[in-house]
């Protein structure tokens, strides 16, 4: 298959992009910079979509950059990073003479209203409570497209890790340090797949013409929260991982509104993406982590 994938130069697109090219799949990346084996995002809104028969994206502004302040310069970035792309992805499909057969997106279980009791899965109301769950909302209607020529399928992931890049890149250097710890009340679920899993559950999407619709890109292993992480996560180290951090820091350093993706977090189970067939490779956060800093 020809698949064309917005956002593919960064740490999930690197990951999909070599998956797709290992099983025989031909990739053309959309980026900002022109190159070989690929088109800038101004040429695909002038000149239409290339030839292909899937189109995945994945672009958008790091929200969780520490290097950013979270004010309203800031949020309108991350806000238009995501919508701006996926509407001339979208707008681009729905124009082209022969359009994909797939056409999947990556959004966020930020979806899904924190809290320590419920449990969702793809079938959950949400998407109206703050400025990200607001954000998926507008991410995945932006998305949609009239009629039923293309298959659409929409990845809400959560906490993406894998070695070189993601969350755990910024976490590295204070474990190693032995100042790890949990955030906040540590009793917060967290949400997380393997980069190597959410790569895996892109493809099938891609793939697979019976997968349409909302899929979870989490690990099964639902009940893992903050604290646990934390400790597991220092185990694969040989470090230890008891120092909490504050909530007042967190706000303090991210800013009160984001600090909630980090300070409060979701049970999010993957049902739909299990019945659809996929096999996860880490579905047990240690093996996970171990394959990770080792």
């Amino acid at each position: 298959m020809r698949v064309l994938v917005g956002g593919g130069t960064g740490f999930v697109g690197t990951a999909l992009t070599q998956l797709l090219k290992s099983r025989g799949h031909e990739v053309t990346l959309v980026s900002r910079k022109p190159g070989p084996g690929r088109v800038t995002w101004k040429e695909l809104a002038s000149s239409g979509l290339p030839p292909c028969d899937a189109a995945v994206n994945l672009a958008g502004e790091n929200i969780l950059n520490p290097l950013r302040r979270w004010n309203e310069a800031f949020q309108k970035e991350v806000l238009n990073s995501r919508l701006e792309t996926t509407q001339i992805l979208a707008g681009a499909i729905a124009k082209a003479p022969q359009p994909p057969k797939a056409w999947v997106l990556v959004t966020g279980v930020a979806f899904y209203q924190p809290s320590l009791t419920a449990e969702y899965d793809e079938d959950s109301p949400g998407g109206d409570f703050d400025f990200f769950s607001n954000l998926v909302t507008k991410w995945e209607a932006a998305a949609r497209l009239p009629g039923d020529s293309t298959r659409q399928v929409v990845v809400r992931s959560g906490v993406v890790l894998g070695r070189g890049g993601g969350a755990i890149g910024h976490m590295l250097l204070p474990f190693r340090l032995g100042l790890g710890g949990p955030l906040g009340s540590g009793r917060q679920f967290f949400p997380w797949i393997h980069i190597g899993d959410l790569a895996g559950i892109l493809t099938l999407a891609v793939e697979a013409k019976h997968v349409q619709g909302v899929l979870n890109g989490v690990s099964p292993a639902a009940t893992t929260t903050n604290a646990q992480f934390a400790q597991a996560l220092g185990e694969a180290l040989g470090r230890p991982a008891f120092i909490p951090v504050p909530s007042p820091i967190v706000q303090a350093f991210f800013g009160r509104e984001r600090a909630i993706m980090l300070l409060e977090g979701q049970k999010v189970i993957p049902r739909r993406t299990l019945a659809a067939g996929y096999k996860y490779s880490y579905p047990e956060l240690r093996a996970a982590l171990q394959e990770i800093v080792t």
